[in-house]
């Protein structure tokens, strides 16, 4: 077996156990697989394994992978990374989803290129969680603000919320960061904003997500633990 093979094997398997420990159906978890910076060829053999979705955070590394693959049957293109506005005509042009919204200039230009495209794109809002000023995304408070002023943006559908806790060796302060997401999802549910779900969330990465998925993630992003470590 391919080593990305027996990697995906592996995380699948951590994932079926962590949602039987929190009393979560299986299958109730998306794994998506980030590919940024790596070959084709690799992301060809976690299609091969059964992957379907994958994530990048740069948008012209990510365009040349949806062109280069672009005759590989059923394969997505998912954008987890900050957005500079210059950068949407190309999301609009490949990505069925943006893990990454956090500013209302970016929303208005990738639904004017969308709306010109005739296409709509599945979009989660990034919350900073963790406090850094080093990361982006929207404070947990600004957050029911502005998904009522994403209301006049058609083309994008919102379905969620996506952050990156502390990287931290301590659980607690990680966790801390999950529990914030799961408030404001429920600041957002109470909210009731028309045409928005907030079902999503996508939270846990390679080496957190097991926590994630107790603190009540539905999308996971695993790099490095299918992949391996990068150059």
């Amino acid at each position: 077996m391919h080593p990305i093979a027996a990697n995906l094997a592996a995380v699948r398997t951590r994932i079926e156990a962590a949602c039987e420990r929190a009393g979560r159906p299986s299958g109730s978890v998306r794994l998506l697989p980030v590919s940024k910076t790596r070959p084709a060829t690799d992301i060809l053999v976690a299609h091969a394994a059964g992957c379907l979705r994958f994530g990048e955070n740069k948008a012209q590394e990510a365009h040349a992978k949806a062109l280069e693959l672009a005759e590989v049957p059923g394969l997505e293109w998912v954008m987890i990374g900050h957005l500079q506005s210059n950068k949407a005509k190309l999301v609009t042009q490949f990505a069925t989803e943006f893990q990454a919204l956090d500013s209302l200039p970016l929303a208005a230009e990738l639904d004017r290129r969308l709306q010109a495209a005739g296409r709509g794109l599945d979009v989660l809002v990034q919350v900073n969680s963790s406090g850094e000023d080093s990361k982006f995304g929207l404070p947990p408070q600004e957050v029911v603000g502005f998904a009522r002023s994403l209301t006049t943006f058609d083309a994008l559908r919102v379905r969620g919320l996506m952050t990156l806790a502390l990287p931290s060796s301590d659980r607690g302060q990680v966790a801390a960061c999950f529990e914030r997401v799961v408030e404001v999802q429920r600041r957002l549910r109470d909210a009731a904003v028309p045409g928005q779900t907030w079902d999503e969330l996508s939270m846990g990465m390679s080496g957190d997500y097991e926590l994630a998925i107790a603190h009540g993630a539905t999308v996971v992003r695993i790099g490095t633990a299918i992949f391996g470590t990068r150059s």
